[in-house]
């Protein structure tokens, strides 16, 4: 069965805006000027990775847009944006604390969503997939530096959301 008919409309948009939403509360956990820049990179390429990596995950593959064609994938993109953007509107979230609350209870209803109607294979590989997108964002820049030089690779506070993001996924991961 495909992603679109094992999964309602308001579960897809749950599953298709959770990795991109994971990114950005990562991003915006510690982010500042140029740094900010690279972790929003980091976010995107690991994100497309994840249909190399979990190729016969039929979730991720649902979720990712066709690669082959150019328009098609930028026709893609633009959808899953406006996915995330209503899922936001509908939840009438309008700051960083309201961002960061919603994306750790949409990490609760996916795991559960997944438990219920996806293979563990699936659920373990999504999960996966969705922290790789935390890690690769919160290793992308130093944090607390000046022009990129001092500062730490990871901060307290990317090490906190991770957890924090890890346990409402319901895995066992930290970030080192």
């Amino acid at each position: 069965m495909s992603f679109e008919s094992r999964f309602s409309e308001q579960e897809q948009v749950l599953l298709s805006s959770l990795p991109t939403l994971v990114g950005s509360v990562m991003t915006f956990a510690e982010g500042s000027g140029m740094s900010t820049i690279m972790e929003m990179m980091a976010s995107s390429r690991t994100m497309l990775e994840g249909s190399k990596q979990f190729a016969s995950n039929e979730i991720i593959s649902g979720i990712l847009p066709n690669m082959t064609s150019t328009s098609e994938a930028m026709s893609e993109a633009k959808e899953l944006r406006n996915k995330v953007q209503s899922h936001l509107k509908t939840h009438e979230v309008d700051s960083k604390d309201e961002l960061m609350s919603q994306v750790l209870n949409d990490c609760k209803k996916a795991s559960e969503l997944l438990q219920a109607k996806a293979t563990p294979q699936e659920a373990e590989e999504y999960k996966k997939w969705t922290l790789n997108i935390a890690e690769a964002v919160a290793k992308a820049a130093k944090e607390g530096g000046f022009l990129m030089f001092g500062g730490t690779q990871i901060s307290d506070g990317e090490k906190k959301l991770f957890s924090d993001l890890a346990e409402a996924l319901n895995v066992q991961r930290s970030l080192s």
